[in-house]
């Protein structure tokens, strides 16, 4: 890049490549090296599709930095709407457990937001956990490598506040039509969640009761379109149901209640 103002270069490059906030990312890339080769590159490899995140080491998620390593789930804007229901029904000192956790950022957001949060999270990826260890050692979380709640410790059982699941939930018939940063760039597993996109939900509010505590609740985020299923599915597992939606941000989270 041999342009003697090199923002405007990049910007221009950025909108070219059908980049909408190509100002906002421009910044970004240009402050993470002053080597114009080396920015070259990240601009030439985010204008390739590339995420963002993946390429700066980080995420911004409810106002932290949350590191985001190549290969790994980059926490959206709207899932701090899953965070937010989380933290309103914790309490200091409550039992948290981050499923499905990518990064890690879910659960790190309820820990810095409360106090004396026992947090716990698990992944099937490796990667993802790696990088989960790094994000919520500073609140003391506890990562597992596994499949949802197999590779959890058994003291855990019955003593959950807060089960937070940000389950793959995009049909797999509908993977090819998302954006080739998500879909080249993320792992499949925390993309697709089968033919209608709640097969991994089911399978957390088959699990969820087991392992929260009496007044606890699981919570996970789903489309609007399959919010109708996924609230007779959380009644059907003995939870009693409730939505909620943001529709500026366009979530939609299923709440249940466990109330044995």
């Amino acid at each position: 890049m041999t342009d003697p103002h090199p923002f405007s270069a990049v910007v221009a490059r950025l909108r070219a490549a059908g980049c909408v906030f190509a100002e906002d990312e421009a910044r970004l890339l240009l402050g993470t090296t002053a080597d114009r080769a080396e920015l070259s590159t990240l601009v030439d490899r985010r204008a390739a599709g590339e995420p963002l995140e993946h390429l700066l080491g980080w995420a911004e998620f409810r106002g932290l930095r949350v590191a985001v390593d190549p290969g790994v789930f980059v926490p959206r804007r709207r899932t701090g709407f899953l965070a937010q229901q989380a933290i309103d029904r914790a309490r200091p000192g409550a039992v948290v457990l981050d499923l499905c956790c990518g990064s890690g950022a879910v659960g790190l957001a309820v820990a810095a937001e409360l106090s004396d949060v026992e947090l716990h999270a698990a992944d099937i990826d490796p990667v993802a956990v790696a990088c989960a260890r790094r994000n919520t050692a500073a609140v003391g979380g506890r990562v597992y490598a596994g499949d949802l709640f197999g590779p959890l410790p058994p003291g855990l059982r019955g003593r959950v506040n807060v089960l937070v699941a940000n389950v793959p939930y995009v049909p797999s018939g509908e993977i090819a039509r998302m954006p080739p940063e998500a879909r080249d760039h993320e792992p499949r597993t925390a993309l697709d969640g089968g033919p209608d996109g709640l097969d991994v939900a089911r399978r957390v509010i088959a699990g969820g009761p087991g392992w929260l505590a009496p007044g606890g609740s699981l919570l996970f985020e789903t489309s609007e379109q399959q919010a109708p299923v996924a609230m007779a599915l959380v009644r059907a597992g003995g939870l009693v149901p409730r939505l909620a939606v943001d529709d500026e941000l366009g979530a939609t989270v299923v709440v249940g209640s466990f109330a044995p």
